[in-house]
């Protein structure tokens, strides 16, 4: 080996290894950094002529599990999809209120003002006890129908949110496609464009499940497991959606006053279409079904409570309201009953009415003896009384129909807590696989020793090289 080709193996030495160190820096610094790529440096082995000429940098590469990284993705998927289920029903729960002030219970304490007024009938106190009662459950109906309206509002309007996102994330995607391929082009370091596309294709897989595939030039793909392609090179698609300012009962997807989603102006069909699978679907679902399917229910504890009341009422005529009513009426059967349900004005004093009806029946047109109390026994017997929501179902009283309700949407509420908290399991497992291989800052520092010991011993041949020189030049 002559002086000059040591002397350039050293050289070639020092420019690795400082690369190496500066790559390392970089590792170490962006080690909490969202979507980073472990760096590497690729060495291989220079020759000139046949014989050894130090080392080559080759380019630096970007280290990450692509079969690792879809499995967290469709994981996180999976996650997103439960989480819209799991709040809005433990939002519900609240909204329906807490234990000693549900339904049920506020259908428990006007049976027990209507036990009192019928122990003396004639007195007013105890009648105006009984309307108190009554307008507290009507309230608590209205209320909780209001409420699960207001959440589907909350679901279309999170839909318009991830629709922006996901839209702003593709085109993003289009333009780094367009980067990254002309870097390449230019034989220019991708990896840092590469850990922001990460970050992006993450983000739309959060909401829409999507499968990356290579294309020449360093470009991606990105399609749906359903087949829809959102992103092709530098085209993207563009998803489409008209949110709802106001939502009530009887809008529904199906009647065209709630909008779905077009994909660059096709309609994708039911729920999230080809695009199902995020939370993107999830709020579909919420909206759409799950949210309907409560309000369906309350409507059938209200329409079962106003049936009670009208059906125990001997003044009234077949299908007449009686103590409560359809916004003043007789139910059409419109959804959202629970929402428009009344106290008849006719025992509302404020409204013209009078509290002497709630002892003679709802229909009657003077009062009678005030010491009777048979229609308040009625509208007791009545409550008490054991009757099925639909034909088929359990019979129970109206406050045991109260209660299964609640008992209903607790149970969904625990069934949609452990289907999250199995889908957040397997995706904290995939997520802690998926880091392990990223920077390990011990292992850097390792690194960053044996490198520093490289650039030493270059050095010091460096160092012994000039020194032979210097003593041929002496002689």
């Amino acid at each position: 080996m002559t002086l000059g080709l040591a002397l350039s193996n050293a050289l070639s030495g020092l420019r690795a290894t400082s690369r190496m160190a500066e790559v390392i820096s970089a590792n170490l610094a962006n080690a909490l950094t969202e979507g980073y790529g472990r760096r590497a440096v690729d060495l291989s082995a220079a020759s000139l002529g046949g014989r050894g000429a130090g080392v080559r940098i080759d380019g630096i590469s970007r280290g990450v599990d692509l079969a690792l990284l879809a499995d967290r993705r469709g994981a996180e998927a999976l996650l997103e999809s439960r989480k819209p289920l799991t709040a809005a029903l433990k939002g519900l729960e609240g909204d329906w209120g807490v234990a000693g002030d549900s339904l049920a219970d506020r259908i428990a304490a006007l049976e027990g003002a209507l036990v009192s007024a019928s122990a003396d009938p004639g007195s007013d106190i105890r009648l105006g006890a009984v309307l108190t009662r009554l307008e507290a459950v009507v309230s608590s109906l209205n209320e909780a129908g209001a409420a699960v309206q207001r959440r589907r509002a909350e679901a279309d309007a999170a839909i318009a949110r991830e629709v922006g996102e996901v839209n702003a994330a593709l085109a993003d995607l289009a333009a780094l496609n367009t980067d990254i391929a002309r870097a390449l082009g230019r034989g220019e370091d991708t990896t840092a464009l590469l850990d922001r596309r990460q970050v992006l294709v993450d983000r739309v897989a959060r909401a829409v499940p999507v499968r990356e595939m290579e294309r020449p030039g360093g470009a991606i793909a990105l399609v749906t497991p359903q087949g829809a392609v959102l992103l092709e090179g530098s085209g993207a698609a563009r998803i489409g959606f008209d949110p709802a300012p106001v939502i009530t009962a009887s809008m529904t997807r199906e009647g065209g006053r709630l909008s779905g989603l077009t994909l660059d102006g096709r309609p994708l069909g039911e729920g999230a279409g080809s695009l199902a699978g995020g939370s993107l679907a999830a709020q579909f679902d919420l909206r759409d079904r799950i949210l309907p399917e409560q309000a369906a229910a309350l409507d059938r504890v209200a329409t079962d409570l106003l049936t009670r009341f009208a059906e125990a009422d001997s003044t009234l005529p077949p299908g007449q309201p009686g103590l409560l009513t359809d916004a003043g009426g007789w139910p059409t059967g419109e959804p959202g009953l629970a929402g428009r349900l009344a106290v008849h004005a006719a025992v509302d004093p404020a409204r013209g009415g009078a509290l002497w009806r709630l002892r003679d029946g709802v229909g009657a047109a003077a009062p009678g003896p005030s010491g009777t109390a048979d229609q308040i026994d009625a509208w007791i017997a009545e409550l008490d009384a054991p009757r099925p929501l639909v034909p088929g179902a359990r019979p129970a009283s109206a406050a045991g129909h109260a209660a299964d309700l609640a008992a209903g949407l607790s149970g969904a509420r625990l069934t949609a807590e452990e289907a999250e908290g199995f889908a957040a399991a397997r995706w904290s497992a995939l997520r802690e696989a998926e880091l392990a291989g990223g920077v390990d800052s011990d292992a850097e520092l390792q690194l960053l020793l044996r490198v520093e010991q490289a650039y030493a011993a270059n050095a010091r041949l460096i160092a012994a090289v000039d020194e032979m020189m210097a003593r041929l030049l002496e002689i």
